[in-house]
């Protein structure tokens, strides 16, 4: 199992836009194939950084996700809503294992 850490810089006046495109991943990452933890907005602190994270079970498994998240209805308009409304400023992926062992 590898997690999927995503790192996004955002518009800090777009917050509620990049909400919404955190509950459509809600619903589109699960059906696709992964296993999402969550998605993570700014609270306190920077009011520019946001977050990702979900496993899958390795990087074959991620790539066959990928294609069915882009031929997906709701990936798609989400990645379209990202592009029409610029919240995002970088986004910026990590895979990583469990190395604690629990």
């Amino acid at each position: 199992m590898i997690t999927c850490f995503i790192r996004y810089e955002i518009e800090p006046t777009k917050k509620a836009q990049f909400e919404q495109y955190a509950r459509n991943w809600g619903q589109a990452i699960p059906r696709c194939g992964a296993d999402l933890i969550g998605y993570f907005a700014p609270h306190e602190g920077s009011s520019t950084l946001a977050y990702g994270v979900y496993n899958i079970e390795n990087l074959a498994a991620y790539e066959a996700y990928r294609q069915r998240l882009a031929a997906d209805p709701l990936g798609r308009e989400n990645y379209e809503f990202a592009q029409k409304e610029k919240f995002l400023r970088r986004e910026d992926r990590t895979f990583l294992t469990l190395a604690s062992g629990n």
